[in-house]
Parts: structure tokens; sequence; C-alpha cells
């Protein structure tokens, strides 16, 4: 079959197309022919090697998959040949097929499109996972998403009004904007000037909740603009700099700062990760959660796709298509 192969952690346009063994049908295995495979900013640093871990050399990237079950595994109990599953792994979905753990593996229902299924699991994920477990974001607080317009600030908005919050988007021009304010942002704001559009925006008393994957000057921000017994979400560093944190700014203005590792928590808690997902499929079905999919892309041009969701290129979901 055709893949997606990192030979070596190296730059993006290292990467080949080429043939893979396919996957087995072993233990709990699932093997899923692919109708969707989402891109996610953490694959290009999975690539590069420099992301949390390193999968042994050579590895396909992508964690997410969409599609039908064509083999099962003996011990495979939830899911039958046939079936439309979407799942999640660390790697191996840039490929025609794709072999996932069943408790990872979740049957989709009747009408939810591929695409959408895979962006329900990292970028939705992650955003339900940082603000519910993580966040404890209340109804009637102040949210505020840093990257509103990627797949992941859009989930976050979406999921902060689900939640009850009141939603401020920032985002860096006008286009990108008007995308978080069509995803249900209440204020959409850009970066300059952003301390004193947010404590003018609060009314002076801050930020309950701070959502940030990017990381950088931005961060500071932020910091600078948490309400009391604010919680400010450490998500990633989509910026490319890793920010300082002064400490003392927590002790002063009484909030605290909470690392979000989603992946660690899928594998840590997947009881809770099941229940989570579950809700998020509920809030889908309702029309609560709508993902945006910019566009959908032939598998072939995986490393062209992810230099554009890594250089912050992307407004929704990317998706590759064998």
């Amino acid at each position: 079959m055709k893949a997606i192969i990192a030979r070596d952690f190296a730059p993006l346009d290292q990467l080949v197309y080429g043939d893979w063994p396919e996957p087995e049908a072993k233990g709990n295995t699932v093997v899923i022919e692919a109708e969707a495979i989402g891109v996610n900013y953490p694959d290009g640093l999975l690539v590069q090697g420099l992301y949390q871990m390193k999968p042994p050399l050579p590895f396909v990237p992508g964690m997410e998959v969409a599609g039908r079950v064509i083999a099962v595994g003996p011990g495979v109990k939830s899911v039958k040949l046939g079936d439309r599953v979407a799942a999640l792994s660390t790697h191996g979905s840039y490929a025609e097929r794709v072999g996932a753990a069943e408790p990872f593996v979740m049957p989709l229902p009747p009408d939810m499109p591929a695409a959408d299924a895979c962006a329900l699991l990292a970028g939705y994920g992650t955003s339900h996972y940082a603000l519910k477990q993580r966040g404890e974001l209340s109804e009637g607080e102040t949210l505020c998403v840093l990257g509103a317009a990627g797949a992941t600030g859009i989930a976050a908005i979406q999921i902060g009004k689900a939640l009850g919050a009141r939603v401020i988007g920032v985002a860096s021009s006008e286009e990108k904007r008007r995308i978080a304010a069509e995803a249900g942002a209440d204020i959409a704001l850009g970066y300059d000037n952003l301390k004193e559009a947010l404590k003018e925006v609060t009314g002076g008393k801050g930020v309950d909740v701070g959502f940030d994957p990017v990381g950088g000057e931005t961060f500071d921000v932020l910091a600078r603009s948490m309400a009391w017994n604010g919680r400010l979400l450490v998500i990633g560093f989509a910026s490319g700099a890793i920010p300082q944190f002064p400490v003392n700014l927590a002790l002063v203005k009484g909030f605290s700062v909470v690392g979000v590792f989603w992946g660690a928590f899928t594998t840590k808690e997947p009881r809770v990760y099941a229940d989570n997902m579950k809700e998020l499929v509920g809030w889908y079905l309702a029309g609560k959660v709508r993902p945006v999919i910019e566009g959908t892309y032939p598998l072939a041009d995986a490393a062209a796709v992810l230099t554009r969701v890594l250089g912050r290129g992307a407004s929704g979901k990317l998706i590759l298509k064998p």
C-alpha cells in the first residue's frame, strides 16, 4: 500500500510517498480503509523529531483516520467488518490502510462525514479536555482563545459556548477574526494592543480561562490579563517560541498555569477519554459543535499540507485523502 514515510527525523520536504507494509489484524487491532486522514500540528513536530516522543525509524506519521473496517483481530469485540469508524493513534495514519488498537476506535453515526470525524479526534478532543478537565470552565465565565481560527481554536470557541462561557477569540487577520466570529466567538480581537483590549472587554476583571496554543510573546500578554482564580491553559507553541513564565505573576494575580497534554491523557485515562468523545459526538449531532473543514488534499501532498499547518497558514481543519 501507499503511505507517507519518515525515514529519518528531518525537514518536512524529506517525507517520502512510497510503499509500506500492510497493517495486520492481530490481537485487538482493527484495520481501517482510510476515507479521510486528519492533519495536525504535532504530526509535523513528530516528523522533525521535535515532539515529546520519538517513534522508531522509519515510521508513518499521522494520528487520525476515518473509514471502513476491513479486518479485525481475534480479540476485537466492539466493531465488525464493514463498520465506519474513526481511530486515534500516536502515528501510522498517513496511509491507505491503518491499523489501530480497539480502545481508540470509535464507531461513527451513519451520516457523519469522515472528515468531520477526524476533526473531532485530536482538535476537538484536545480543546474539550483542556476546557472541561484542565480548565474546569464554568457557565458565565470568560474564555479567551488564542489562535482562534485554527482547527483547535475553532473547537475551543464552540466547546466554550457549549459550556456556557462568554468567548473572546484572538486571531491575526480580519479574515481569521471573521472565521472566529462565525464559529461562535462573542468578541473577535487582533494581537495588536491585546492587553489593553482584554482589559476593556472584561471591564478590568480579566480572563477566567486562557486557551493558548500559540506561546511566544502572546503568552506573556495573556498571563498579564488573567483574572483572580483564573486558569491559563498551555496547549502548545505554534509560534515556535516557548515562553519563559515569570512565576511572580501567578502569585500576585492568583491564577494557575495548567499544562494540557491530550495525547498522554488518552492513554492514562482511557475511560474519561471515551466519555469525552461520547459527549463530543452528542454535541455534534445536536449541532452544538461543527468542524470547519478548510480543504481536502491528496495523501501524496502531505508534506506541503503539513508545511501550511506549521506555518499557521490554515484556517480550520485540513484533510488528506488516499
